[in-house]
């Protein structure tokens, strides 16, 4: 096939004027032929969404040259046919929405092309049903969850139809179900229309369906290959802030203990028929007594009377736009109680209601049903002093570009400090310490502008400039999106590390795996309610009714569930195996149960059995 999109020695450099340059792309040269399916990694900072921005002509090259088709991208009069021929979806969905209904937004597009009003309408119905979002067409925008907004921002790009699809981590904010439609999609595009596509992720299993995998670090390509090529260099993928998929990890670590087990996989499927084919002696499992036994624990989970609770929220109703005729009710029914001491979850579909529910915890929002008390105080009283709350209660939100004003990171980090009139000095040593909590260099980026950074980095600034003010609750909504596998590993080590020092933790979050790791307990919230509650054994045991929910499971989880079901007994009790969620307690497992059967196989061997 011919290339679609060529880079000839691009490079690129962002305030080339001024006294701080940023040499964000550095002699890229790049070819994607018509028809293929490449994903682009690489850590926060890499260069990754700016070689995306040049695809489409969004940006020049400062040196070198981008040609789509037979266009070069610097002219301008050749920039309408290239940005007909490559859509691209961005990092933030309020960036691309620009109409007052979500339909006249998805329409938006394919208007501006000239398509004819009944063609136009079909690619409408067309794309709204690709990302699930027909009912929400005569909704406004702003009224949608971040997640619903990035479905939208898909669906106007799917309506132009283009020759090229490019996803610049579109995929960030959704839920796990969504996730994977969004990614099914772009497959079936790509198979079946020759749509060709670009990628950029964080997810490394998004990149497993690829054709090819690219890895950009300090604004270069630095390797290039296969999905099973590249995940084979673990070491090189983690020098470069990196990681393999979960299923890779899991092989990698029984392939050290058991030489003869396979460690080129990428996939659950794959891992799963490895077992398989691994010598065994086969018993039944009951599946149902799995999720039975989840049920059972939620049943007789503890009475939360007998903890010290620091946030409750006893039938909390919100309406958003009320007592207009645009009135959408939000929260139904959000029963929570945050205990001190505690990492707690809090998981839902795309626009389940978590983000407005958690805004009620530091008083952003008040409750129009039911009562919330926040460290003793209702946040329903008009004379609430919301200042010294907000000071107790930190909240991190979805986007970090809305908690960022100043124009220098050191100055955004110590604007809430500098509220609390703390002297020079403390307030120095206090940005100074978050932003070492978040990873981010004192002397390196105290200066740097703040909206020159990646969407990785101004979500560090944004959780940095919360962490300054020492809060004895933080409330987190989709923490790590964006951050690069190093990043989110980080972020996690010192979330646990303000944990262990005494703070409590609120966290929405759609990567189960993440929550799996951290979390004491987890909520469920559905369509605006409570619907479960419990530990992450608990939650994770019933799978169905997640997945029924559009939520996904641990990857851990998916693995024993598959096996189960195919009558392998890893754990001796099916309790034992409601109970395996996290990675290390697959490993675990499956090292356990691989010893027992080669020690059988060796004694049927040697003729003892």
């Amino acid at each position: 096939m011919p290339p679609i999109i060529q880079l000839q020695q691009v490079s690129y450099i962002y305030n080339a004027d001024s006294e701080h340059p940023v040499y964000a792309l550095r002699d890229v040269t790049l070819t994607v032929t018509a028809g293929e399916y490449v994903v682009i990694l690489g850590h926060n900072g890499s260069g990754k969404s700016t070689l995306a921005k040049h695809l489409n002509g969004l940006l020049a090259p400062t040196a070198g040259n981008v040609l789509v088709k037979e266009w070069n991208t610097k002219e301008s009069n050749h920039l309408r046919a290239i940005r007909s021929t490559v859509g691209m979806v961005f990092q933030t969905p309020d960036n691309q929405i620009v109409a007052t209904i979500v339909e006249e937004d998805v329409a938006f597009g394919p208007e501006n092309l000239g398509i004819p009003r009944e063609e136009m309408l079909k690619r409408v119905d067309w794309s709204l049903e690709q990302v699930n979002m027909s009912e929400f067409r005569h909704r406004a925008p702003h009224l949608l969850s971040g997640g619903q907004k990035q479905r939208i921002c898909i669906a106007g790009v799917l309506a132009m139809q283009p020759d090229v699809l490019v996803l610049d981590e579109s995929t960030a904010m959704l839920d796990p179900m969504g996730r994977q439609e969004v990614l099914e999609v772009a497959q079936r595009l790509n198979r079946e229309q020759g749509t060709t596509v670009v990628a950029i992720t964080h997810f490394m299993q998004e990149a497993i369906a690829a054709d090819r995998v690219i890895v950009m670090a300090e604004g270069r390509i630095v390797l290039e290959g296969t999905p099973r090529e590249l995940f084979r260099q673990v070491d090189r993928l983690r020098e470069l802030h990196l990681d393999i998929p979960p299923a890779t990890e899991i092989a990698l670590a029984l392939h050290e203990r058991f030489p003869d087990f396979p460690a080129d996989i990428l996939a659950v499927e794959e891992l799963v028929e490895a077992v398989n084919l691994y010598p065994t002696r086969r018993t039944s499992t009951d599946l149902e007594q799995v999720t039975r036994y989840g049920q059972e624990k939620q049943q007789a989970k503890p009475q939360l009377a007998t903890y010290n609770a620091l946030i409750t929220m006893h039938h909390l109703v919100h309406d958003y736009m009320r007592g207009t005729p645009l009135q959408v009710r939000a929260l139904h029914d959000v029963n929570l109680e945050i205990r001190q001491g505690e990492i707690v979850g809090v998981i839902g579909h795309t626009g389940s209601g978590k983000s407005t529910a958690i805004q009620h915890m530091n008083a952003l929002l008040r409750p129009h049903g039911g009562n919330v008390t926040v460290l003793t105080h209702d946040i329903a009283n008009k004379n609430l002093d919301v200042r010294e709350l907000r000071r107790r209660v930190g909240l991190v939100f979805q986007f970090p570009e809305a908690q960022l004003f100043e124009r220098y990171v050191g100055d955004d980090i110590a604007y809430g400090p500098r509220n609390l009139k703390l002297s020079r000095e403390e307030i120095r040593e206090r940005v100074r310490r978050a932003m070492a909590a978040v990873g981010l260099g004192f002397d390196e980026f105290k200066d740097r502008m703040t909206f020159s950074l990646s969407g990785g980095q101004m979500r560090r600034v944004a959780l940095a400039g919360v962490l300054a003010l020492e809060p004895e609750i933080l409330v987190l909504d989709e923490p790590t999106a964006g951050l690069d596998p190093e990043g989110r590993a980080q972020l996690m080590e010192h979330i646990l590390a303000l944990h262990r020092a005494g703070t409590t933790m609120v966290m929405i979050s759609h990567d189960m795996d993440e929550l799996a790791k951290i979390c004491d307990r987890i909520y469920v919230l559905a369509d605006g309610r409570t619907v479960l509650e419990g530990t992450p054994g608990t939650i994770f045991a019933q799978a169905d009714y997640l997945r029924s929910l559009g939520l996904g499971i641990p990857v851990a989880t998916q693995i024993m569930r598959t096996l189960a079901a195919q009558g392998i007994d890893v754990t001796p009790a099916p309790e034992d195996a409601a109970a395996i969620y996290t990675t290390q307690q697959a490993i675990a497992a499956l090292t356990q149960w691989l010893a027992r059967e080669q020690s059988q196989r060796n004694e049927v061997r040697n003729g003892r059995i």
